[in-house]
């Protein structure tokens, strides 16, 4: 086993290539052994999350009996801490400008067919209008690395922009923010701005592979790279969101260094991750899936996400439109809480969308439905849809938010503030049919709120919402 100094150690002295291949070892070596699986499940039935080593070891078993319970443990979990609700965002798109030659992006450098763009600051105003107007109240900022078209100032300028619209009532409550490697000084900024959540993908652990498709440009600096979210919570981002890109590498090498990213992060800061992303390698323009023989098909995927909820019981599970609307559907109901709906990968796509001749998409999507066509399936699934912002708003970040989660209390103020959210949405943009199902939907939810104090609050707050009131929460 790894041994570990939680005072002094970063994330490259703690995940390394010696304790992977120890674990892949371990748990090849132990994914049969029916007497060690059945005590690692029971150790994951107290909600409390399993070690990398426990969890690898489950992943490299092939008895249906145990993924059976497996997946049912999973969605006991994500049902305790996070209910039935799912967390509704968008990606922004702020430029596709890059300096880096990754062989998985067609924003790479080299990359001549795809159109180069950047949103000014008026660009940026129609789009937060165009997202307010379909309904959204959180956003995820996306650009390429380039310190020219995309420095930390255009960054910080475009957050202050977004955060300053109010259009109808529509209004950007939570901007996270997915943007290169940086600086303690520069994650500082990003901190002062107000940003909730700062996401930053590993894409893999594997150092020579993470370098060969890395091959040029700043993000080829592996370590700098993995110290990111040291880097980011010594600056005082209590809120980060981590995730590789299955497919580029081995599924369970990355699986285990996911863990142990997560694992350290708990151990140096004593806050997990806030999220856990989990996006597969997808289609895009100059980019040819036959290089990448390590794409994860569904079964895998399904277990990946089932493992991850266990392990981290505590993290928010995202997953984009990169996934069809039949793997969303599966992964949802055992670990998943945060996902996309109507986005465009394209620089500038809610305005209108592009043309093929003008294509700037990061990647295909797979899932293309509207919002509130996602939001009308995912009411009629049994599914709260959530647009809440309020732990971010009142502080409940970090090691509170962690807390709560861990104790399964966040429910309380979660389960109010997400049908206070939904009832806006049903109010000032769905479809009738949605507003009918999202009605039925709220009065059933309703009581399952334990407090009869926050139960007529909540009943008040609706009401009051019904009249042209906005912006309740818990």
């Amino acid at each position: 086993m790894v041994e570990y100094n939680s005072k002094s150690s970063k994330a490259m002295e703690f995940i390394n290539d010696k304790e992977i291949l120890d674990t892949i070892s371990f748990a090849k070596k132990n994914c049969g052994n029916k007497k060690m699986i059945e005590v690692i499940l029971s150790k994951a039935r107290l909600m409390n999350g399993i070690s990398h080593r426990e969890a690898a070891l489950l992943l490299e078993c092939d008895d249906q009996s145990v993924w059976n319970d497996i997946f049912l443990l999973a969605k006991q979990i994500k049902e305790k801490i996070y209910g039935n609700r799912i967390v509704m965002f968008a990606p922004l798109y702020l430029s596709n400008y890059c300096v880096n030659s990754c062989s998985y992006c067609p924003y790479h450098t080299k990359n001549k067919l795809i159109n180069r763009k950047k949103l000014s600051q008026d660009d940026i105003i129609k789009e937060v209008m165009a997202l307010q107007d379909m309904g959204h109240k959180r956003l995820a900022l996306e650009t390429g690395e380039d310190p020219i078209n995309s420095p930390i100032e255009y960054v910080l300028e475009s957050i202050k922009t977004i955060y300053s619209i109010k259009h109808k009532n529509g209004e950007i409550r939570r901007v996270n923010v997915n943007i290169a490697a940086t600086t303690v000084e520069n994650y500082k900024k990003l901190k002062d701005a107000g940003i909730g959540t700062y996401i930053l993908f590993q894409e893999t652990y594997h150092k020579e592979t993470y370098e060969r498709i890395h091959p040029k440009g700043p993000k080829h600096d592996y370590d700098y790279h993995t110290e990111a979210m040291d880097r980011a919570m010594e600056a005082g981002i209590d809120d980060v969101g981590i995730g590789v890109l299955f497919g580029l590498y081995d599924y369970l090498y990355d699986f285990i260094g996911l863990m142990m990213h997560a694992e350290h992060l708990e151990a140096r800061f004593g806050v997990g991750p806030h999220t856990i992303s989990i996006p597969r390698i997808r289609p895009a323009d100059d980019i040819d899936l036959d290089e990448f023989p390590n794409a994860v098909n569904d079964k895998i995927f399904k277990k990946i996400v089932a493992l991850v909820r266990i392990t981290a019981p505590y993290t928010g599970i995202i997953i984009s439109t990169r996934e069809s609307e039949k793997s969303r559907k599966e992964v949802l109901e055992i670990g998943v809480s945060q996902i996309s709906g109507g986005s465009s990968t394209s620089v500038g796509g809610y305005v209108e969308k592009e043309s093929i001749e003008e294509n700037s998409s990061q990647f295909d999507t797979n899932d293309k439905r509207t919002l509130d066509e996602i939001i009308n399936w995912l009411l009629k699934l049994g599914y709260v849809p959530s647009f809440c912002t309020a732990c971010y708003r009142e502080g409940r970040t970090g090691d509170r938010f962690m807390r709560l989660a861990k104790s399964g209390q966040i429910g309380n103020v979660c389960q109010p503030n997400s049908l206070i959210t939904l009832k806006e949405y049903l109010l000032d943009y769905a479809s009738n049919d949605t507003s009918e199902v999202g009605d039925f939907v709220i009065k059933k939810e309703i009581d399952r709120i334990r407090s009869d104090k926050v139960k007529s609050i909540t009943m008040d707050y609706l009401n009051q919402l019904e009249h042209g009131e906005r912006d309740f929460r818990f």
